[in-house]
């Protein structure tokens, strides 16, 4: 079985990311959530398997799912792999 994050955890990863990550999640929505014109965008639940997020486009919300690579093991899988796809993405852009 896999790793189920409660909902408490889902929640402080989100506040954490909206508010001192917020460039990071604007690019989750660009770079794997197909949606290269939001403008920014909002962490709203994360669990073992992806992220949803609420991504501003054309002055219109549009909601956007994006699969993790793997299933996470835990918070701490969660952090390194929220941090490993910023870095893929800075680095395809450099």
């Amino acid at each position: 079985m896999s790793f189920q994050f409660p909902p408490e955890v889902s929640s402080r990863i989100c506040n954490h990311m909206n508010e001192d990550h917020a460039d990071a999640v604007l690019l989750y929505a660009q770079a794997f959530g197909s949606l290269a014109n939001a403008t920014a965008a909002e962490m709203v639940s994360i669990d073992a398997q992806g992220m949803n997020l609420d991504a501003q486009m054309n002055g219109e919300v549009v909601p956007v799912r994006i699969q993790f690579d793997h299933v996470l093991a835990d918070a701490e899988d969660a952090h390194q792999t929220l941090i490993a796809m910023v870095k893929q993405v800075r680095a395809k852009t450099k």
